[in-house]
């Protein structure tokens, strides 16, 4: 959110970051509201594990810097590798090994055998390996406590922050910025395709981590698309910048044990002590500890065995995942996914276009006929290439032709438009074709459109 809404902050001020937080908002929540949470549907699996997969490389290389000692911050792939070539000179031995020691104790403790319950070194193991994030962030403010008081600052240490807690105050409908006025019109026409990009983006985002932490529990996208509205919209009456769900806070959440919502509230109240009370505080963490507990958290992020699962399974799954991450971790995350999206959906069109469909010759009534079975459900991108090849099939064997419908829910008009011209196809060359073994909702729709191909078989009966 922060790279998408950048450009606009340099150019008009803080405040127009408030506003889009309140619009966004708005725009999510009633989307929410009119229960359009089932588009999300078509995240799949491999769009997912690209997207989560190229978000821990993009975040865990963001960190690359700050483990290093380096100065500066970079928001892609490509910026930390370059940032780093070009500045090997300033890395600080320090700051690495603290950062490469903190990387060491979380991996040692995240593997300390133990159980909740157990023995006493059970407990402890588990204790150990449960909070050993909050041990390494300790661990290293202390150290660098340790060494302030003496006089001296080997690591490289968090900025200090303005304490207290922001006004509640309504959004901001106008602002001044360098000297400029901008109302609201000028404000919301400064931000043109970025209104719109900005909350499908957050959507996707949004349920693309909640569906990858959801380890098997039931998702509610509408409910999480209002949550995340509300969450934007009362955000802007406390000068909010634009939020989503965040990749990092997640997979530190996710591996320091927290299960439920309930995590959310300790949180919260936490950022909010901390934001009140304890920001004189925060400046004595090491940059390289932060770190190392984020690159830590990103590792854990990529899910090797699914990689393996999609590459074994179904190859071009495999591929409709890389061409998720690839994009994400080169051009950023927002268009990553959606291009990620577009690919799989290009592929489901593919296959829809080209349904299994069973061909068989028999003998009713003395009659040789051809029998069609289509094996899936037909919809229209399948329309046209159906007919074509019962077209051919035909005129392969000069016979009649039945379309076995036993497998068909429904049929859309395109497709039994489709049928009516084949069947006219074939009254030229002497051939007929009927359908047979449809359901209900079939029958329904081909009375309407082509109902000549239901009537030759209310004179035969039904032989399949």
């Amino acid at each position: 959110m922060a790279t998408m809404v950048q450009p606009l902050v340099a150019k008009y001020g803080a405040d127009m970051a408030i506003l889009i937080a309140f619009l966004k908002g708005c725009i999510i929540a009633v989307l929410g509201i009119f229960h359009l949470g089932f588009l999300l549907d078509f995240i799949s699996l491999p769009v997912i594990t690209g997207f989560t997969s190229a978000a821990a490389i993009n975040i865990a290389s963001s960190q690359f810097k700050s483990l290093l000692g380096i100065p500066g911050r970079t928001e892609s792939f490509l910026d930390s590798l370059i940032a780093i070539f070009k500045n090997l000179n300033q890395i600080k031995y320090q700051d690495t090994l603290l950062g490469i020691g903190t990387i060491a104790v979380l991996v040692l403790l995240k593997n300390i055998p133990g159980k909740r319950t157990g023995t006493i070194f059970q407990k402890i193991g588990w204790l150990l390996a449960l909070s050993r994030n909050a041990l390494v962030v300790v661990i290293g403010t202390v150290m660098a406590y340790i060494f302030y008081i003496n006089g001296q600052n080997p690591f490289k240490l968090t900025d200090t922050m303005g304490q207290g807690l922001p006004p509640f105050a309504l959004p901001p409908f106008s602002t001044i910025f360098k000297n400029e006025t901008y109302n609201f019109v000028e404000m919301t026409t400064a931000m043109g395709t970025t209104l719109v990009t900005i909350p499908i983006v957050s959507i996707i985002e949004h349920i693309a981590i909640a569906k990858a932490f959801a380890k098997g529990k039931s998702l509610d996208a509408t409910q999480e698309m209002i949550a995340l509205g509300v969450c934007n919209i009362f955000g802007s009456f406390v000068r909010s910048m634009p939020v989503t769900g965040s990749f990092t806070r997640t997979a530190v959440n996710h591996a320091s044990g927290v299960k439920t919502p309930l995590g959310g509230i300790f949180t919260g109240s936490l950022v909010l002590l901390a934001v009140g009370l304890l920001t004189s505080t925060f400046r004595f963490i090491p940059k390289a500890t932060l770190a190392g507990l984020i690159i830590c958290a990103m590792y854990y992020m990529l899910d090797f065995s699914t990689y393996a699962l999609l590459w074994r399974a179904r190859k071009i799954d495999f591929f409709v995942m890389l061409l998720t991450l690839v994009p994400c971790v080169f051009l950023g995350l927002e268009y990553g996914i959606l291009i990620g999206i577009v690919v799989n959906l290009i592929a489901l069109l593919y296959f829809s276009a080209r349904p299994s469909v069973q061909t068989k010759i028999e003998q009713i009534e003395g009659e040789t006929v051809i029998v069609v079975i289509p094996e899936e459900a037909l919809t229209f991108p399948a329309a046209e290439r159906l007919r074509a090849n019962i077209m051919k099939l035909s005129g392969e064997s000069e016979c009649n032709v039945i379309l076995d419908c036993k497998n068909l829910k429904r049929i859309d008009v395109t497709v039994a438009k489709n049928m009516k011209l084949l069947g006219k196809d074939l009254s030229i060359r002497g051939q007929t074709i009927i359908c047979s073994n449809c359901c209900e909702n079939v029958n329904a729709t081909l009375r309407v459109v082509a109902p000549e191909l239901l009537k030759v078989k209310e004179d035969r009966g039904n032989h399949i």
